[in-house]
């Protein structure tokens, strides 16, 4: 499996069980509250919001919660009007870095940014500049733990899986957004244990970073992903998976 797909369980894990979760709450409540705005406050018919309740209730968002940032998308609740931004620029080593917030005050949050990617050593570029170089597809991680991992992945293509990665018990299923829902259910019937599920933009090609310059990459990252209006940090690294395990513990 990828240094970058190992990045997003680490992340994953990372935000179950962090410190700052009321900075975790906040960046649920506002995808939440954007889903529902979109597509209304039914989640068996929108898909976004079905997906961002499920990622709230990962990290133990009270349900009440979860309510309240739906009403306040459907207009139900009060709040402050949000918009979606994305960001695009380079890391070190040339990787390429997509930021997508969620903002009250672009002039607080663009400023901020670009003094991140400035700061540890990166530069902000413009609309498109590195979004063509990724996709938007579903990823799911599972641990096949006792089960064949060659029936894990049938299953998975059977209810429309593109592309499969194993490492052991360890598979990485990458899904057209449209058939996430069902390949997700498929595994859960199967009965593995799903470490990670989302919507991402997905690399169309990775970076290889050696260890020299891995520890800046992640500095990058994590600076961007503390910033309180960040939702969502994409890159096209590949670090080897033992030196990720290695820095991302000290980072």
């Amino acid at each position: 499996m990828s240094g970058h797909s190992k990045w997003a369980g680490i992340k994953h894990k990372k935000a179950i069980v962090d410190a700052k979760r009321g900075q975790t709450f906040t960046r649920a409540t506002r995808e939440i509250t954007m889903a529902a705005k979109e597509g209304g406050g039914d989640a068996e018919g929108n898909f976004r919001l079905r997906l961002a309740v499920q990622k709230a209730r990962e990290v133990n968002m009270p349900a009440d919660k979860i309510q309240s940032a739906i009403d306040r998308g459907t207009g139900a609740g009060k709040g402050d009007a949000l918009e979606e931004l994305r960001y695009e620029g380079y890391g070190p080593a040339g990787v390429a870095v997509i930021v997508d917030a969620m903002t009250d005050n672009r002039n607080r949050t663009a400023p901020a940014i670009r003094h991140i990617f400035s700061k540890y050593g990166g530069n902000l570029g413009d609309s498109n500049s590195v979004a063509w170089m990724f996709e938007r597809k579903g990823v799911i991680d599972v641990d096949a733990g006792g089960k064949d991992p060659d029936e894990v992945g049938l299953a998975a293509i059977e209810a429309g899986a593109e592309d499969l990665q194993m490492d052991r018990s360890s598979i990485e299923i990458t899904t057209d957004p449209t058939s996430f829902d069902a390949v997700r259910k498929a595994l859960e019937d199967v009965g593995v244990t799903i470490e990670n599920a989302e919507i991402t933009m997905k690399p169309k090609q990775s970076v290889p970073v050696d260890e020299e310059h891995a520890a800046a990459v992640l500095r990058l990252l994590e600076a961007l992903e503390e910033d309180d209006d960040v939702q969502q940090v994409y890159a096209n690294f590949d670090i080897p998976a033992d030196v990720l395990e290695r820095i991302s513990a000290n980072v």
